[in-house]
C-alpha cells in the first residue's frame, strides 16, 4: 500500500516509493530505496523536500514505528547502521587538499595523456602495448587518488573533445581505483582495476579518429563498427601476451548491463564479474560528465541522479560504493544552500560527504552573481548547508568548472 507521509514522520525501516518534489531538489542519487541508513534518514529530514510516497508492503507503516523501536536490528541493518556510508575513514594516509594536490594532479595528467595517445599510436600501428609502462601509470595515478581522490578526477574531466578517447581511459583508470579502494579491495586488486580502466577501451585504437570524433550522429554502420571495440581490444591485449584475467575481462564486458540488453555477449546480472561491473559505472559516469564531440557533458551532481534512474543498467551494490568514492556532491557539483544561494563543491570533507568544502557565487533571490566566498561546511559553526543539487543550465550558468578550478582565489 502506498501512502503520502511527511519527512518528519520518516523512520529507518520503511520502503521510500517515491520522493515528492523533482529530484534535482533532493540530495539523493536514488529513486527508490528501503531507509536503512542513519545518513539517509538525516538527508531525508533536513533537504527540501517535505512529503514522501511510503510502500508499507515492502517496509514499515507509520503505525509500525513503536513496535519497530523497541525490536532488535536484524544483522543487515546493524551493519549498515554501523558503518555509516557517508564518512571518509579518516585513517586514509597522507590525504591532502585538493588545491595542494593540484599542481601535482595536472602533472601526472599531461604526462598520462601523452603516454596513453603513444600506447593508442602503437596499438594502431599494430604494436604490442606495454604493460609495464602502463602499470607505471597506474601507480602515479593511484597515488593522486590517494593523496585526494576529488583532485585528480575532477581535473582529468575538463578533457576537450579532440583528446576524449585519450583521457578518457586515464580517467576511467582513476575512477577504477577510487572505486576499488571505496569496496575495501586488496592493493593488488586495486591495482588491477586501474590497469583495466586504462587499457579498458584500446580497442578503439583499431576505429577511426573520423568515426570516434564524428560531431553528429553515427550511421548505424558506424555505431555498428565502434561497438567491436571491446572485442577487438581484447584480441590486441591478448595479442600483447597481456593475460591478466581483469583487464581482459574489464575490456571485453565494460559495456554489459544487468539487464542482458549489453554488449558484446549480453551478460546477464549473475554473468557479469564484479570487476567488469565497475568499469561499466566508471566508463558511464566519465562519458556523461565529459564534453564530447557530439554533446557537452553533465554536470557531476546531475549525472549521478540520472545514471540512479537507470536500475536495470548498474549493479546497485557497484553503483552505491561509486557515489560514495566520487562523493555524494563530487567535486565540480553545483548545489542549492539552504540560505537560497548557489555554490560549486570544490573539496570532500575528511569528515562527512554531506559537507564539502564549496564557493558560494550566485544568489537565487536576487537571481546575480555575489562576491565569491569559500565555506568549510563541516564547520560546526557554519549555519547554512547543502539542500539539493541544481542544474546549471536552470539559471543560465555556464562557467561551474572555471569557478571550481581557480585554485588561486583560495
Amino acid at each position: 500500500m502506498l501512502k503520502v507521509v511527511s519527512t518528519k514522520q520518516v523512520r529507518l525501516g520503511m520502503f521510500i516509493q517515491e520522493l515528492k518534489g523533482p529530484w534535482i531538489d533532493h540530495p539523493f542519487w536514488k529513486k527508490a530505496f528501503k531507509l536503512d541508513d542513519v545518513a539517509d534518514l538525516k538527508m531525508l529530514q533536513t533537504c527540501i523536500i517535505q512529503e514522501v510516497v511510503i510502500d508499507t508492503n515492502k517496509g514499515l507503516d507509520v503505525a509500525e514505528l513503536e513496535v519497530a523501536i523497541k525490536t532488535p536490528l536484524s544483522p543487515a541493518v546493524e551493519v549498515l547502521t554501523e558503518v555509516n556510508p557517508t564518512q571518509i575513514p579518516v585513517e586514509k594516509p597522507a590525504r591532502i587538499s585538493a588545491a595542494a594536490e593540484h599542481a601535482q594532479a595536472k602533472r601526472v595528467i599531461n604526462a598520462s595523456k601523452k603516454a596513453v595517445a603513444s600506447m593508442f599510436h602503437d596499438a594502431r600501428m599494430g604494436k604490442a602495448v606495454s604493460v609495464e609502462g602502463a602499470m607505471q601509470l597506474v601507480d602515479e595515478i593511484a597515488d593522486s587518488v590517494d593523496r585526494n581522490v576529488g583532485a585528480l578526477i575532477s581535473l582529468v574531466r575538463l578533457k576537450n573533445k579532440d583528446e576524449y578517447t585519450y583521457m578518457h581511459s586515464v580517467a576511467v583508470c582513476a575512477l577504477m581505483v577510487a572505486l576499488a579502494k571505496e569496496l575495501d579491495l586488496s592493493e593488488a586488486d586495486v591495482k588491477q582495476a586501474g590497469l583495466a580502466g586504462l587499457l579498458h577501451d584500446i580497442g578503439k585504437a583499431g576505429i577511426s579518429m573520423e568515426v570516434l570524433n564524428k560531431p553528429g550522429t553515427l550511421t548505424e554502420e558506424e555505431f555498428n563498427l565502434v561497438k567491436l571495440h571491446p572485442e577487438r581490444g581484447h584480441a590486441m591485449l591478448l595479442q600483447a601476451n597481456i593475460l591478466d584475467e581483469v583487464v581482459l575481462d574489464v575490456c571485453l564486458h565494460h559495456h554489459e548491463k544487468i539487464n542482458g540488453m549489453g554488449y558484446p555477449h549480453q551478460l546477464k546480472d549473475h554473468e557479469i564479474s564484479l570487476f567488469a561491473k565497475m568499469g561499466a559505472v566508471c566508463d558511464v559516469y566519465d562519458a556523461i560528465t565529459s564534453n564530447r564531440p557530439y554533446k557537452e557533458g553533465w554536470e557531476p551532481g546531475v549525472s549521478l541522479q540520472r545514471m540512479a534512474q537507470w536500475v536495470e543498467h548498474f549493479d546497485d551494490r557497484v553503483f552505491k560504493a561509486f557515489v560514495k568514492s566520487v562523493g555524494i556532491y563530487p567535486v565540480g557539483s553545483m548545489v542549492k544552500l539552504k540560505s537560497g544561494r548557489l555554490a560549486v563543491v570544490i573539496d570532500q570533507s575528511p569528515k562527512s560527504l554531506l559537507t564539502p568544502l564549496i564557493k558560494v557565487f550566485f544568489s537565487t533571490k536576487s537571481k546575480s552573481r555575489i562576491k565569491i566566498e569559500l565555506l568549510d561546511l563541516s564547520n560546526p559553526h557554519e549555519q547554512d548547508s547543502i539542500v539539493g543539487h541544481e542544474n546549471p543550465s536552470a539559471w543560465g550558468i555556464n562557467d561551474v568548472n572555471e569557478i571550481w578550478s581557480q585554485y588561486e582565489v583560495w
